[in-house]
């Protein structure tokens, strides 16, 4: 038997950037996690430790801070696009960059009705995503969100399902169907109106979420995906996580009350955990697009 070295990457991970756009009293900002995977002959620090080729990953840090500095923001797939050119046009023997953003968001404080110029709250969980990957000659795109929770009080049920000896759950035809969804979608091209692009597939998202009356959390993920590339020529595939959060109905019975279907006990785990994708039968070859 040889041993060999396989697939292989470092980088550095959970940069965090916030960035300040100052326009006058007006500001606006843009709070990321980066994170930066290199990819390429280095061989050598493994078989021996020889450092000569390593990149920081400090020096990546520096990098993606300086970037925002020089270039700013916008978008972040052309952010995270610039970044993962700039790794693999700089350092020969780094053929492949993979550069992952979250941007985490937060709104406008509002002052006696007005939005405040420079005072925010954070918004919550839900963070969009994007992931580009290059290799010196094309870039693979990825957007997307996670954290997104939504929960429908009524249609949604699920029955049918396979009872053997370790079956104990009840089938029900109406019950809280909530999930906190993991999107991503891989486009077509490196270029694009991304912001625009994004808020349609998040609209359409939620809104089949809601729209669907819902059989199983399977049969939903496979509506909301083929939502979201419908009218979008330029998005090839979505792949989507979705674990299922629980509620279940406190028996109240105990207490001599009745529980017409208003009090819950919401349950963070185990929970059922559902993933799939939904590729146009056209889509190109992804390449590395998808690779962690």
């Amino acid at each position: 038997m040889t041993v060999v070295l396989g697939d292989n990457q470092y980088g550095k991970a959970d940069v965090r950037l916030v960035h300040i756009a100052r326009g006058g009293d007006w500001h606006e900002i843009t709070d990321l996690t980066v994170s930066v995977a290199l990819a390429g002959d280095l061989a050598a620090v493994h078989h021996s430790g020889d450092n000569s080729g390593v990149v920081a990953t400090d020096s990546q840090k520096n990098t993606v801070y300086a970037f925002a500095r020089e270039h700013g923001i916008g978008e972040i797939e052309d952010f995270a696009d610039l970044l993962a050119r700039h790794f693999v046009a700089t350092y020969s023997h780094i053929r492949r960059a993979r550069v992952a953003i979250e941007q985490h968001s937060w709104d406008r404080i509002a002052v006696d009705g007005d939005d405040h110029p420079h005072s925010f709250a954070a918004a919550g969980g839900e963070r969009r995503t994007t992931t580009v990957t290059h290799d010196g000659a094309q870039s693979w795109v990825l957007s997307g969100l996670t954290g997104l929770v939504v929960l429908k009080s009524t249609g949604s049920e699920f029955a049918g399902f396979v009872r053997d000896r370790y079956t104990t759950l009840a089938e029900t035809d109406d019950r809280i169907l909530a999930t906190a969804v993991t999107a991503r979608w891989l486009h077509g091209a490196a270029a694009g109106d991304w912001a625009t692009s994004f808020a349609l597939v998040r609209r359409r998202l939620v809104e089949t979420f809601s729209a669907t009356h819902s059989l199983s959390l399977q049969q939903t993920l496979y509506a909301m995906g083929s939502a979201a590339l419908e009218g979008q020529p330029d998005i090839a595939e979505i792949r989507l996580s979705m674990p299922n959060r629980h509620h279940f109905l406190v028996d109240l019975a105990p207490f001599g009350l009745d529980n017409p279907g208003e009090v819950y006990f919401a349950a963070d785990r185990p929970y059922g955990l559902i993933e799939g994708t939904v590729t146009r039968d056209d889509a190109p070859d992804p390449g590395p697009a998808w690779r962690e």
